[in-house]
């Protein structure tokens, strides 16, 4: 990607000008998916998207020139939350360092009734969905906003 810009070709879109074009430019769900997933990229990555709707969320796996991976909301069969950890949704996590399974199980013992930022800080601070390699943490709902907080795993910790 980053060598096709060099190189002359100025389609592609650096991710952060493009989430910046998306918030400026989208004036609905559908309209900032529709960006997310059809504009040339630069470098691979993950756009997580939630809309003011119920059942507006979607995880999009991005490759440089397509979209690799789609995981949607489906609130009636059941898929009431969507979570990402450092891996490609559609594969699955190498073993030393697998959160998805602990995440998802953390936040299906809470329920649906009971997420929010509380909630989310909780399981996103709980080994070993935190470890040594844990900077900070961030959880974003369309309703309640940003929250960031600076982590750090006390010992005894893994180092992933």
């Amino acid at each position: 990607g980053i060598y096709r810009w060099i190189l002359g070709n100025r389609n592609a879109a650096w991710m952060g000008f493009l989430t910046r074009d998306v918030m400026e430019k989208a004036n609905s769900y559908s309209e900032a998916k529709h960006m997310l997933m059809t504009q040339e990229l630069l470098a691979p990555a993950y756009y997580i998207l939630g809309g003011n709707s119920t059942g507006e969320g979607v995880i999009i796996t991005r490759g440089l020139d397509s979209v690799e991976d789609v995981q949607e909301l489906n609130i009636t069969s059941g898929r009431w939350f969507l979570l990402q950890t450092n891996y490609d949704p559609s594969e699955k996590p190498p073993f030393y360092d697998d959160r998805r399974t602990p995440g998802n199980i953390c936040v299906k013992q809470w329920g649906q009734q009971n997420v929010g930022h509380k909630s989310l800080f909780n399981v996103l601070s709980t080994k070993p969905n935190l470890n040594k390699l844990t900077v900070y943490s961030t959880v974003m709902t369309v309703r309640e906003g940003i929250e960031s907080w600076l982590q750090e795993c006390k010992s005894p910790c893994t180092p992933w």
